[in-house]
């Protein structure tokens, strides 16, 4: 039996070639369809007539969307590159393609790396998940594939992704974004933090940081090209302090297709790399139109903040402390198992007053959360509305412009905590220098 391939390559010449030597058959490879562009690769996959495709590195528009459409349509991809090109090869692996060979191999060379990429293309690898819906997960009760084996040369970093998440309502997930990053980088720990609100981020205007081009969204473009390294990435983030940079967001709601979740991914694996701590302040929605798992060519909305909550070591839920906040946690709290399956959030009650819930606030919240949610350990943060105001207008963080506020120390032992280091019984006077 021979195995489909399809080929979207430059050079005619060695394309012909190289179709002549699979057509002899001993090499159970048949060439199904020599593709002229990737429009036509990506619309020939799609109807599953092939297995693997042997393509150019300089195949005009491919990128990670591509690539992960391919993966989707359940293609194997195998990348040819001029001889000597490091450049192509780089950039090829940078977007996810494993199996790189150069254009003169011999056409047994390419039939064992083609055999070799369908036997390992399980599923797509981390950074190498599509954007748009995938039909499959549309099937019920599927069994669950193994993950595939990570690549010991990709140089993942070992640095932690906390994701600050909460529903609708504006619970505070920004101030308290904000308050974990300053406070862990007060603590010596380099610290990224990253607006990846789709809704519209607002992280920059809390810093006040004056930045009309969104260093998510080029970090985004760029992972997407396969340009994207740590460099590249550390020159988009912003530094705030000498252990704050700060990666801001889209400011308008309409530009969240610049955020696809594939791209997300892959700036979020390679901040690990850039700053011991990596705090990202999520969009509330996690909405899967159902529709959408049958159409594999239309982009999510919401899949950057599944891909975000996915990625996270850590996710922290935000509610607030007042009957309609506690609500929507509740409720919150299921979707969000729903939409990541086996996470298990820090569970932090903001804004916390004596005046939002009648009686002992704390003693009726931990009682109402561990009888509707199932939740024990609840971290609280107390309102101080003159302190954030402040802050807020002063375009500082709370551990510059409030040291003494009830909620910069809250978020001071949530941050301590994490860490596993005790926190000063006083709170500190020094407030960070920023860089100009």
């Amino acid at each position: 039996m021979q195995l489909p391939v399809l080929t979207a390559v430059s050079d005619a010449v060695w394309e012909a070639d190289l179709v002549a030597a699979f057509e002899r058959g001993d090499l159970g490879l048949a060439v199904v369809r020599r593709c002229v562009d990737l429009a036509d690769l990506l619309a020939t996959a799609a109807t599953g007539q092939a297995r693997a495709a042997l393509l150019s590195a300089d195949l005009r528009r491919l990128d990670r969307e591509a690539l992960g459409r391919l993966a989707v349509a359940g293609v194997a991809v195998v990348g040819l590159v001029p001889p000597g090109d490091e450049q192509a090869d780089r950039r090829l692996r940078q977007l996810g393609v494993r199996h790189v060979l150069p254009s003169d191999s011999t056409p047994e060379e390419l039939s064992a790396a083609v055999l070799q990429a369908i036997s390992s293309a399980v599923q797509p690898s981390v950074g190498q998940r599509t954007a748009h819906a995938d039909p499959r997960a549309a099937l019920p009760d599927l069994p669950s594939l193994p993950e595939p084996v990570a690549d010991p040369g990709t140089g993942v970093g070992t640095g932690r992704v906390l994701a600050v998440w909460g529903p609708t309502g504006a619970p505070g997930r920004t101030t308290l974004a904000v308050g974990l990053a300053s406070e862990l980088a007060d603590l010596g720990r380099s610290t990224l933090l990253v607006d990846a609100d789709v809704y519209g981020g607002v992280v920059a205007q809390v810093l006040g940081l004056l930045d009309e081009a969104p260093g998510l969204a080029a970090a985004a473009r760029l992972a997407n090209n396969g340009a994207l390294d740590l460099p590249g990435l550390a020159e988009l983030a912003r530094t705030v302090t000498p252990s704050l940079r700060v990666l801001t967001g889209i400011a308008r709601a309409d530009r969240w297709p610049e955020l696809r979740p594939v791209a997300v991914e892959v700036v979020l694996e390679l901040a690990r790399s850039l700053s011991a701590m990596t705090v990202v302040d999520c969009g509330f929605c996690l909405e899967q139109d159902e529709e959408l798992a049958y159409d594999t060519a239309a982009p999510r909305r919401n899949g950057a903040t599944l891909a975000v909550l996915e990625c996270a070591d850590t996710v922290y839920a935000v509610g607030s402390g007042d009957p309609v906040g506690l609500q929507r946690l509740v409720r919150s709290l299921g979707e969000l198992q729903d939409a990541v399956p086996g996470v298990q959030p820090v569970v932090i009650v903001n804004r916390l007053r004596p005046s939002g819930v009648p009686g002992d606030a704390e003693k009726e919240i931990r009682a109402a959360l561990r009888r509707y949610a199932g939740v024990d350990e609840v971290v609280f943060v107390p309102l101080d509305v003159a302190g954030v105001d402040g802050a807020l207008a002063a375009g500082r963080t709370l551990v510059e412009a409030a040291p003494s506020s009830p909620t910069r120390l809250a978020v001071a032992a949530l941050a301590a905590g994490l860490l596993g280091v005790s926190r000063q019984s006083r709170p500190r006077r020094r407030a960070l220098s920023r860089l100009r």
